[in-house]
């Protein structure tokens, strides 16, 4: 017999799939409008909720929301151990280290401090969310520093924080938790002393184990490919309800210590594992928030008075700068850029999501004033994404750290089309990277004193070495169509498919030599393959720019090059946009036409 709704209330179906429309539907708005999506959910949410009344989740969920909420957390802490590849942290830099080393107890103990002396919160509840507010969050960093489009150093010192930061700040959590929680019910100091050492003990030991066992059991294949995230999964809850019933709430301590041994096992399946796990996380973190958000009522949102607004600033003016500052003390990174990093601390999901189930669960445990710590976090996350969001770009210009004009294009695969489209690009003050792992191919482009990098664009060398955030676009042009469509699909999450191009394919009689047709980017210059451009270059061909006015339109600039292909269209002040080969345009006038075409002696000969 189906559930019914309750006191007015909704149906348990209805109330999963308004939180799936809500949670969803708030990053879809936010993606198309170009806003914080988690500023978007808790509107969202508080509209649902204490608003309008029209979703409670104990009303409309009851017993399953406590579980739900556990579980969604859990795979959350696993996502963010998965992120912590230390083979990648070796070649981080010194301020990397420093910020996590230095960094995170110091931000542990200022938050603390903060919250117990400003908020007027518990030593146990200012433990607790301390630890996880040295969490900047990583979800929300990403689109930052892209939309800001900073100096490599400085998004590479916030980028990296917020990856290994994530973990560690979870763990801080869970470890205070369990500490606040050991002591109130244990009989003594040294008994205290001793469960403690035994969650943690259990909890390192099931997750090493069940991390070891699983990537073995990959590596081993003992799984076949399509059973492998379903199987990641049921040993993911498994371990998780397995410690946390021998030990209440060492679980998730169990799972982040098992995502960060699968992140350092090598698995050649680890970059898909990761990916539909991310896709995984967004729909929990979506959940998770809407259940939060809808779950706080009048009550509870009014204790956001003049303290909770004092202990935010002091939490983004004075802790966040002080614990970055004195961390980078002594490095050789220069002072302007230790206050950027000091000054953008934006946090993510992962903090609304631990403190909302940590925050009832010490109510439960008899911290009465835990019920703070949702509220405070919505706070928390809204003012610094919003504050970063509107000020990280126009403070780092101003301070001569981020990238002027519009983002750039890499061009990936060097040759003489490669060249003459950079330097196309450049005289419409268009940035430009050309890579290639061939020396030669990037000669012309080093003659021309263009920009280059030798190496593969999906190396960790590359990852490291080129400043990705100043650059909005990728166009695959080399000489090897499964090169091309392999950094195609591999970029286009990172960059949006919609700003992932490449050279037409070489069409093959043999089904066996045929790419799948899902697979790359955008077809580009016309659906031309390499060897096409390749041809025309030799006959004089190259890529030139036009600038269309109300006398010179569209329609004259074809009439006079029936042949020319458009590449891209720039207006100055305005937006830049490459053109794919199916594309209709239409330009405004005073707009800059990027075309490839026959030279200029060709057309004057004929």
């Amino acid at each position: 017999m189906a559930a019914t709704p309750a006191d007015g209330g909704l149906d348990p179906v209805m109330a999963f799939a308004l939180v799936g429309a809500l949670g969803v539907g708030a990053q879809w708005v936010a993606w198309r409008l170009r806003m914080p999506a988690i500023v978007l959910m808790l509107v969202a949410g508080l509209l649902a909720g204490p608003v309008f009344g029209i979703f409670d989740p104990e009303r409309d969920i009851g017993v399953l929301m406590g579980p739900m909420i556990s579980i969604a957390v859990a795979i959350i802490l696993f996502e963010g151990g998965l992120t912590l590849d230390f083979h990648s942290l070796r070649g981080a830099e010194q301020g990397v280290k420093r910020l996590v080393v230095v960094g995170a107890p110091l931000g542990w103990i200022g938050s603390a401090l903060a919250l117990h002396y400003v908020g007027g919160l518990s030593w146990e509840s200012a433990a607790v969310f301390g630890g996880i507010m040295i969490v900047t969050g990583p979800t929300v960093i990403a689109p930052l520093l892209r939309q800001a489009r900073l100096n490599r150093r400085p998004a590479q010192l916030m980028q990296w924080e917020a990856i290994v930061n994530d973990p560690i700040g979870a763990l801080a959590a869970v470890l205070a938790f369990e500490v606040v929680v050991v002591t109130a019910a244990a009989g003594s100091l040294g008994h205290a002393a001793w469960e403690i050492i035994r969650g943690i003990t259990i909890a390192c030991a099931v997750g090493y184990g069940a991390g070891w066992g699983l990537s073995e059991a990959f590596r081993r294949a003992y799984v076949p490919e399509y059973m492998k995230v379903p199987v990641l999964f049921a040993v993911l809850l498994a371990a998780f309800a397995v410690t946390d019933y021998m030990l209440h709430e060492s679980g998730l301590l169990t799972v982040t210590v098992m995502g960060i041994v699968m992140a350092n096992a090598n698995l050649p399946s680890y970059t898909e594992l990761r990916r539909f796990k991310e896709h995984a996380t967004i729909l929990l973190v979506s959940g998770v928030f809407i259940l939060l958000a809808a779950n706080m009522d009048f009550e509870t949102l009014g204790r956001l008075n003049w303290q909770a607004a004092a202990l935010v600033a002091v939490v983004v003016l004075l802790v966040r700068p002080a614990t970055v500052l004195l961390s980078l003390l002594g490095t050789n990174i220069p002072f302007k850029e230790r206050l950027l990093v000091g000054l953008a601390g934006p946090r993510g999901v992962v903090l609304v999501a631990v403190a909302g189930l940590f925050g009832e669960r010490l109510v439960a445990n008899g911290v009465e004033d835990a019920a703070f710590l949702t509220p405070f976090a919505f706070a928390l996350v809204a003012v610094t994404v919003v504050l970063n969001g509107f000020l990280l770009a126009p403070v780092a210009r101003a301070m001569g750290l981020a990238g002027k004009g519009t983002p750039g294009v890499i061009i990936a695969g060097g040759s003489q089309f490669a060249t003459s489209f950079a330097q196309a690009l450049l005289s419409v003050k268009i940035p430009v990277l050309i890579t290639d792992t061939n020396r030669a191919r990037l000669r012309s482009a080093r003659d021309a004193g263009l920009h280059v990098f030798y190496g593969d664009v999906l190396s960790e060398a590359a990852e490291h070495s080129v400043e990705i955030m100043s650059y909005g676009r990728i166009v695959a042009v080399s000489d090897n169509d499964a090169y091309n469509t392999l950094v195609a699909t591999d970029l286009a999450p990172e960059f949006g498919r919609e700003n992932v191009y490449q050279l037409g394919r070489l069409k093959s009689d043999s089904k066996r030599l045929v790419l799948p047709p899902g697979l790359g980017g955008q077809s580009f210059a016309g659906k031309l393959t390499y060897l096409e451009i390749a041809s025309k270059m030799a006959k004089g061909w190259e890529v030139r720019v036009t600038l269309l006015t109300d006398e010179f339109t569209k329609s004259d600039w074809a009439a006079q090059n029936p042949e020319g292909i458009a590449l891209a269209l720039y207006k100055e002040g305005g937006a830049f946009t490459l053109l794919s080969a199916d594309a209709e345009w239409e330009p405004d006038p005073d707009t800059e036409l990027i075309w490839f075409g026959p030279g200029r002696e060709d057309v004057a000969a004929k």
